[in-house]
């Protein structure tokens, strides 16, 4: 709910700055309007007080910009109080030049419609009932300044294009116009932007639901499968006393192995049950940025015996941070790939940039398919034909995700891939690692 009321204080306050925008040229057209009518049409205007109005729009949208560049949440309300000014300033520039008689007073019309677009149906009903009630106000109250009437146009014929009325009709379509074409399609960008965010968020909740789903069933299966273990290897070590099979060197070398089998099951097993957040505190430990990753390659490296592993640590400025087996599991998971890629070498970089923790793994591979790539990381994306494929990856990236990483896959031009993951070092932080503890 916090992220989706984000997105809408995102595209209200872009939708404040198109207002801005809209209102800086409101602001030239009226200078021009007046410059023409005064000194080309030679009809006398309250040139002061018509100034006024447009200072008051300045400043107005000075403020405007501020809000948009400060951390303000800009709501619905808001916006409509700034339409609710222009509908004022405009009036008030209306009464000064001819009241209801001044072609440009359908202008009204932008403004309702400028409602119509942002506003919630309330405030668009409020703003109908004001504009409505300065129209009327207009067609009794204003300051005359001797433009046509009906009766004088019909005593003069049929007016040319640059008669006043003409051609003040002919410049307010012009400009309403121009505004609404401008102001709508840009409008209509950030509703599609919106809408974007909104469904990449609610792909985001289905891809969550479906982390949880499966760490409850991982979970689940690591419990059921822990008695079964542990009853095995009671066998075994009881086989293990056996004179007749303890004197048999094929026997306990394959007891040995059986032994050796259950212990990694059981290895297994509770690191499934600490991701998944069970007995985490027992098992944490204090280490460093280096000897973790030291610890990671080695272990990888004696459980998956690659041909050739070309390990290049480049971290010169080490610090302290919390063991964690998810992240462990995790590049794991992108090691794996890399090897089932490229069984012959594969190649990890490991470097410090900034705050950042960046891992960079390359084989020698065919490299990403095009609609790998267009959906990495998305369950069931994947060209190995067996169950749960592209499960590996989707969860690298959902981890990576919630401990603020990100992962960067790439065809590299000389052949093979690259997979990059870049991860803030304060995600394993002894100190943030304490602060979660204690929340």
């Amino acid at each position: 709910m916090e992220a989706t009321s984000s997105i809408r204080e995102t595209a209200d306050k872009r939708n404040l700055l198109l207002l801005i925008v809209l209102r800086w040229l409101a602001v030239g057209g009226q200078i021009a309007a007046i410059l023409v009518v005064q000194f080309w049409l030679g009809i006398r205007l309250p040139l002061l007080p018509m100034a006024g109005v447009v200072g008051f729009l300045v400043v107005l949208n000075l403020v405007s910009l501020y809000r948009c560049r400060s951390s303000a949440v800009i709501t619905n309300t808001e916006l409509f109080l700034e339409l609710l000014l222009d509908v004022a300033a405009l009036t008030v520039q209306l009464y000064l030049s001819g009241g209801a008689t001044n072609p440009f007073v359908s202008l009204f019309l932008l403004q309702i419609i400028l409602g119509a677009v942002l506003l919630e149906p309330l405030w668009i009903w409020t703003l109908i009932a004001a504009t409505t009630g300065c129209f009327l106000f207009l067609t009794t109250s204003y300051r005359d300044i001797g433009l046509l009437n009906y009766e004088q146009i019909v005593d003069r014929g049929r007016p040319g294009f640059l008669d006043p009325s003409i051609l003040g009709s002919f410049l307010c379509f012009l400009l309403a116009a121009v505004l609404l074409v401008f102001f709508v399609t840009r409008v209509t960008r950030n509703m599609r932007e919106r809408d974007r965010r909104l469904s990449e968020l609610r792909q985001q909740a289905a891809e969550e639901g479906h982390i949880v789903r499966m760490g409850l069933l991982a979970s689940g299966a690591a419990h059921e499968l822990g008695t079964p273990l542990s009853t095995l290897a009671v066998i075994v070590n009881d086989w293990a006393r056996v004179p007749a099979l303890a004197e048999n060197p094929e026997m306990a070398d394959d007891l040995a192995d059986m032994r050796t089998a259950l212990g990694r099951c059981k290895e297994t097993l509770s690191r499934i049950l600490l991701a998944a957040g069970e007995a985490r505190g027992e098992s944490a430990q204090r280490t460093t940025l280096v000897e973790f990753l030291d610890e990671v390659i080695a272990d990888w490296q004696q459980t998956r015996e690659p041909i050739h592993l070309d390990y290049v640590p480049r971290i010169e400025t080490d610090t302290g941070i919390v063991s964690d087996t998810v992240l462990r599991q995790v590049l794991f998971n992108v090691f794996d790939n890399a090897l089932e890629a490229s069984p012959d070498w594969i190649r990890i970089e490991a470097s410090r940039r900034a705050e950042h923790l960046v891992v960079n793994v390359r084989d020698k591979g065919p490299g990403f398919a095009p609609e790998i790539l267009e959906n990495f990381g998305k369950p069931y994306q994947s060209t190995k034909q067996r169950s749960g494929r592209g499960l590996g990856l989707f969860l690298v990236v959902n981890v990576l995700r919630k401990l603020g990483g990100t992962i960067r896959p790439r065809n590299n031009s000389d052949g093979g891939a690259s997979v990059e993951l870049c991860l803030p070092i304060i995600a394993l932080s002894i100190e943030d690692a304490e602060c979660h503890a204690a929340g």
